[in-house]
């Protein structure tokens, strides 16, 4: 019953995504066959087979020894003891600093440029889709929503508004590789890693039935580069990447003291006054998306206020919630709502996103400030499919 809840779902995603399509007769209905296909190839064999699980859990134990290495240099800055208390910044952060230094060195050597080149041509020839678009939604998985916008940024004064939401849309689905490891830290790791390749689809998915894309076949597609890296020796892209990995860490430091901070407040007025808190409100928003999604129904309304937490502040708050509830609820819903999770799409990121833009064109700024609200909420339907096609294998 939860698999056949769980299709009726993705159905109901993709007919709502059609009622809000701005041109539906030239909805590429092909393509879009396709990346479900893809999508659902892809979760059978990762979560429903004996060697798509040995295979995540051998990713998941290469990530985990990658965290153990740095583990040693959080260690050796902030000690043990403030590690092994767990110390939100120092066990999860201050990870963040790790990895985005790797990140760095694989950019730098260009393995990650080819990799991203390669995988998201593999995407543009079997979806059908443009390369500027199917070369974002890779991108945006390993580094996130701004820096895949940037990474085509000569490519943005010339994309017409239907592609430019797909293209900021599709880089809302995702999040940054720099911060899984602060991610593994909270939530499975497995599903974690799963959500990333599905989330490329995802995202492509729903934004282009919404806005869909006319291709011009007499037209040739600019070549995007992926050979630029500023950086001119390998030390100075350790020390890049280390920087800008601490710059993200305290942000979401920041963030996470504002957000936390305002949901208390907020929960204090709300229990002085009408005596429920937000996230029991939430919940009851989302209870019909979490039933749709497959999840039990005796655990609809927890689920409900962990997404609708994620929208209104970050991944990270809700992760905050969902971490302690984990040994008391089935996996069908950890493994969902985790899915889920992984993606920027809150109200946060748009702002972010429009301040991408915005450095690099301002007109193009101004139309995706117009359609600020719909990319949050097509966004957020990518990030339920996601979470539904991972619960269908659960």
């Amino acid at each position: 019953m939860a698999i056949l809840i769980g299709a009726l779902g993705i159905l109901v995603l993709l007919a709502v995504a059609y009622l809000l399509s701005n041109d539906k007769k030239n909805v590429n209905f092909k393509s879009i066959a396709i990346m479900i296909a893809i999508q659902l190839l892809l979760g059978a064999f990762l979560l429903g087979t004996s060697i798509g699980r040995k295979i995540i859990e051998a990713i998941t134990n290469v990530f985990t020894k990658i965290l153990a290495y740095g583990n040693e240099g959080i260690s050796f800055v902030f000690g043990d003891r403030l590690l092994d208390e767990g110390v939100f910044f120092v066990q999860t952060l201050a990870m963040i600093i790790f990895v985005s230094a790797l990140l760095s060195i694989l950019n730098y050597t260009r393995i990650l440029p080819l990799a991203i080149k390669y995988i998201g041509g593999f995407v543009s020839k079997i979806t059908g889709l443009p390369k500027i678009e199917s070369f974002v939604a890779t991108n945006a998985m390993v580094f996130g929503d701004t820096t895949a916008i940037i990474a085509v940024k000569d490519h943005i004064g010339r994309l017409n508004k239907n592609r430019l939401f797909v293209v900021t849309t599709a880089s809302l689905v995702s999040v940054s590789c720099s911060i899984l490891g602060a991610y593994m830290m909270m939530v499975p790791a497995e599903y974690v890693l799963v959500a990333l390749p599905l989330n490329v689809f995802s995202g492509l998915i729903v934004s282009s039935i919404v806005c869909p894309v006319i291709i011009d076949k007499d037209s040739k597609e600019d070549e995007i580069d992926t050979n630029s890296v500023e950086e001119s020796t390998l030390f100075e892209a350790i020390g890049s990447g280390t920087l800008m990995g601490g710059k993200i860490a305290l942000i979401v430091g920041a963030m996470l003291v504002t957000y936390v901070g305002l949901l208390a407040l907020v929960n204090g007025v709300l229990n002085g006054t009408i005596g429920v808190d937000l996230q029991t409100i939430l919940g009851y928003i989302l209870y019909p998306v979490a039933f749709l999604m497959g999840i039990p129904s005796s655990e609809l309304l927890t689920a409900g206020g962990i997404m609708g937490t994620k929208i209104v502040a970050n991944e990270f708050v809700a992760m905050l919630d969902l971490e302690p509830l984990i040994p008391t609820l089935t996996e069908k819903t950890v493994g969902t709502v985790t899915a889920f999770l992984i993606s920027f799409a809150n109200f946060s990121s748009v702002g972010i996103i429009i301040g991408a833009v915005q450095a690099i064109n301002g007109e193009k700024a101004k139309e995706v400030a117009s359609f600020g609200l719909k990319m949050l909420l097509v966004a957020t339907m990518g990030s339920v499919l996601t979470a539904t096609v991972v619960g269908l294998f659960l």
